[in-house]
């Protein structure tokens, strides 16, 4: 099952429901006005949910086309968006500069919450209150929850994965050394992460959702030019259910959470650019990284005004499993 919010001018847009190709949608209105909605009865919503996809796919409604231009983030606005870090060679490749390890991030999934108030639609343009922040994307996979109790096992937390999605975690590098200094986390850094406009239950992801990862390459362009297409699930240490039930730890978690897992990153020895059938970065600090440990320089700049970054999720028909995130860098 895959659905959308659309943009009906309120906050937390309108629900729909969309046809197996994703071409297709029905509203979801007489079942739920919103995702968040859904979530909060999801025992009830889903099976309606998922019988008005099946009467879409099988003719018996008409529905309309769907546009993605048209659609929000999935969850506009939500109760809570915690970030992960389930690839440890992202960690690993940004921190090597730098001379630091932290041998505990093998043992547990390190956390952050990020602001939630205003997630970015997939074609909203990318913000930026001055022009030299070293602007960066960072592509990754999400999951949207229902409630999870404090302390909750793994099986719990597995259960509890409601939809699978990307996302891009942007962030202003510039502005890193300053939140972490003062001992409370990313704050400046990290503006609105920005999600693509389709949501998907794990079951209809079939052989591609497995052992709560997604595995499927995710292609990341910056002006049509081809950075990486890592694949999510092939080198993801901390699985989703393991990431939940690090933050449940102490606190119980509403319906409606987001959980990131983090930017996708796999080993390789490549630089850019890549080629076709290359691995690449799902982000730009990474890819300097390597750059200067081979060049002893970087040559990849930060995105500039007017760069237009694309993220998809490729799946095994060369379609856009989620949608594209399509969005423009521009000047507050």
């Amino acid at each position: 099952m895959n659905l959308a919010t659309l943009n009906n001018g309120r906050p937390d847009g309108q629900l729909v429901v969309l046809s197996q190709n994703r071409g297709r949608y029905v509203s979801a209105g007489r079942v739920a006005p919103t995702l968040q909605a859904a979530l909060d009865d999801w025992d009830m919503a889903a099976p309606a949910l998922s019988a008005l996809a099946a009467q879409l796919d099988a003719g018996q409604i008409s529905g309309q086309p769907f546009d993605a231009n048209r659609a929000l983030a999935p969850l506009p606005r939500a109760y809570q968006w915690i970030d992960g870090a389930a690839y440890l060679n992202h960690a690993e490749r940004v921190r090597a500069l730098k001379g630091t390890r932290d041998a505990d991030l093998a043992n547990r999934p390190v956390l952050y919450q990020g602001s939630s108030d205003s997630l970015s639609a997939p074609t909203a343009p990318i913000i930026t209150p001055e022009p030299d922040l070293a602007l960066d994307f960072e592509a990754e996979v999400a999951v949207i929850i229902g409630a999870v109790p404090m302390r909750a096992t793994l099986e719990q937390a597995a259960a509890a994965i409601r939809l699978v999605t990307i996302c891009n975690d942007i962030s202003m590098r510039r502005l890193v050394a300053n939140d972490l200094q003062n001992g409370f986390g990313f704050f400046h850094a990290k503006p609105a992460t920005s999600f693509a406009p389709i949501a998907t239950t794990p079951a209809a992801l079939g052989a591609a959702w497995r052992d709560n990862r997604l595995h499927l390459p995710v292609r990341c362009e910056v002006n049509g030019v081809l950075y990486g297409q890592p694949n999510a699930g092939s080198d993801m240490y901390f699985d989703f259910a393991a990431l939940i039930v690090e933050a449940a730890r102490t606190r119980a978690l509403a319906a409606g959470t987001i959980i990131g897992g983090g930017t996708i990153s796999v080993p390789h020895e490549e630089s850019l650019p890549i080629k076709p059938n290359g691995i690449g970065f799902a982000c730009i600090v990474e890819a300097r990284n390597v750059e200067k440990l081979k060049y002893g320089r970087a040559r990849t700049p930060f995105l500039q005004l007017d760069d237009t970054i694309r993220i998809g999720a490729i799946g095994s028909d060369g379609q856009s499993v989620f949608g594209d995130i399509l969005q423009t860098v521009v000047l507050l």
